[in-house]
């Protein structure tokens, strides 16, 4: 990759000895001396480059091509172009994104089953020739407008134990596989892999184990009709955060195995995938700030006892971003957020049942339906973890509030490794690093500290 040389993305540095939650800390003292007390994001690119280097250490046949769809933002993108990452793209419009920042076509991959024409002839225009199909029709438009596409044949697999399944609406069953394979012999289109995904929220790591069989038994109908299939995409559906069910490790403990099985080294097989959220859910933390507040009294006790008017009592915050805004990961991506407090709660503090409520005009925009809480005032702070995947990518604008500032940071010590990197490529130093012990400001590492934020007091234009 090129230098970094775009202005549209800045960072600042984190001192050593703080921590992104300081930066945090620091830019809600900021607010408290102001009326806006905007909803805002603190973002630590550090968190990203701990990911990687722990993808390369769990996963290391396997090429990630990152999934723009998840988060958009041009920081992400830059820094896992520095990685090395390749990029999964579904339009023309995330095309041209990742090409902009000099991603070259060969680590782009056109994803979508399902392309409009012109957007099918910009590809074409603009080098991307990898793209994935699953319908004779897709066949056929891409025969007549990318003659020169490297078509990724995607299958369907059993997503029934997944939290958002895909296969309802993408995927070719093996029975069908044959018969596009054989059309698309027919129409000179050369099919060079096979693609899959088990959706995202996946809770059982055998789902891959099966559908890496089944791509096996796609790559030997293609054998047997003199296709030369040197490409295994294994999709997404590995988590960007420690508060799931089934962990990282436990599906790539499973996803190695079976690609030894099915797929040795010897055979020369490329073997890529689409971690989205994997890569920036737990980099963003989100600040959002209570700016309007209900009591509501059950009436079924007439007792004047203070106790039973206590447990009587529940509370509605409303914050300032909601599910049109960042918490649309609520809506489209089944996410379960949970608020932490800012402020420590005294201690044997009484705590009431809580909503929490976004800013607009909608019945529909709650973000908490039940939660135990202090009572908290207008202008208090609710801070929101993992909050990178699905989240700003899909926010809108409704009723005029507008998406939250992202302020973005990292530590010195990682972006000397990025740079390192970016230069160098990993090396096997760095590849059997244990990722632990990277002094990375990722993930709250350093915990919440008591010390006012400090950070560089230049940004740096990447």
């Amino acid at each position: 990759m090129n230098s970094f040389t775009n202005d549209e993305f800045e960072f600042s540095f984190i001192e050593e000895g703080f921590s992104a939650r300081d930066i945090l800390e620091q830019k809600i003292n900021e607010a408290s001396f102001s009326d806006d007390k905007d909803a805002f994001y603190v973002a630590d690119l550090g968190d990203i480059l701990k990911k990687h280097l722990r993808w390369l250490r769990a996963l290391p046949q396997v090429t990630p091509f990152y999934a723009v769809k998840c988060n958009d933002s041009k920081a992400i993108l830059k820094t896992l172009a520095a990685l090395g990452s390749g990029f999964d793209c579904a339009s023309k419009t995330e095309i041209q994104l990742v090409q902009s920042i000099g991603v070259p076509p060969e680590k782009i991959i056109y994803a979508n089953p399902c392309k409009q024409v012109s957007q099918i002839k910009y590809a074409a225009n603009n080098g991307v020739q990898m793209m994935t199909f699953d319908s004779e029709v897709e066949l056929m438009k891409v025969a007549r407008n990318h003659p020169n596409a490297k078509l990724v044949l995607r299958i369907a697999t059993d997503d029934s134990k997944a939290i958002c399944r895909l296969s309802v609406k993408f995927g070719a069953t093996l029975k069908t596989s044959r018969v596009l394979l054989e059309r698309a012999r027919e129409l000179n289109v050369d099919v060079v892999g096979v693609s899959f995904h088990v959706g995202s929220g996946c809770t059982d790591p055998q789902t891959f184990v099966q559908a890496i069989a089944d791509a096996r038994c796609v790559f030997d109908m293609g054998a047997e009709l003199n296709f030369n299939m040197y490409l295994l995409d294994i999709g997404g559906g590995f988590p960007g955060s420690e508060d799931v069910r089934l962990k990282f490790e436990e599906i790539t403990g499973v996803i190695n195995p079976a690609l030894d099985k099915y797929f040795p080294s010897d055979l020369g097989v490329k073997i890529i995938a689409e971690p989205g959220r994997y890569y920036v859910a737990s980099a963003f933390t989100l600040a959002v700030s209570i700016i309007a507040k209900k009591v509501v009294t059950k009436e079924q006790s007439s007792s004047d006892d203070e106790e039973d008017s206590i447990n009587n009592k529940t509370l509605m915050y409303y914050v300032n971003d909601g599910v049109y805004g960042s918490f649309n990961c609520i809506l489209y991506d089944h996410a379960h957020v949970k608020p932490i407090l800012q402020k420590k709660p005294k201690q044997d503090e009484h705590l009431y049942s809580s909503s929490i409520w976004g800013p607009t005009c909608d019945g529909l925009d709650r973000i908490v339906e039940r939660f135990d809480l202090p009572e908290l005032h207008v202008g208090d702070w609710l801070l929101f973890e993992n909050m990178g995947a699905y989240t700003v990518a899909a926010a809108s604008t409704f009723n005029g509030f507008q998406r939250p500032t992202i302020y973005y940071v990292m530590s010195r010590p990682a972006w000397q490794l990025m740079q390192q990197i970016k230069e160098q490529g990993i090396s096997s130093e760095v590849e059997e690093q244990d990722v632990c012990t990277v002094p990375l400001s990722c993930a709250w590492e350093s915990g919440i500290g008591q010390h006012t934020a400090t950070c560089a007091s230049a940004s740096v234009n990447i």
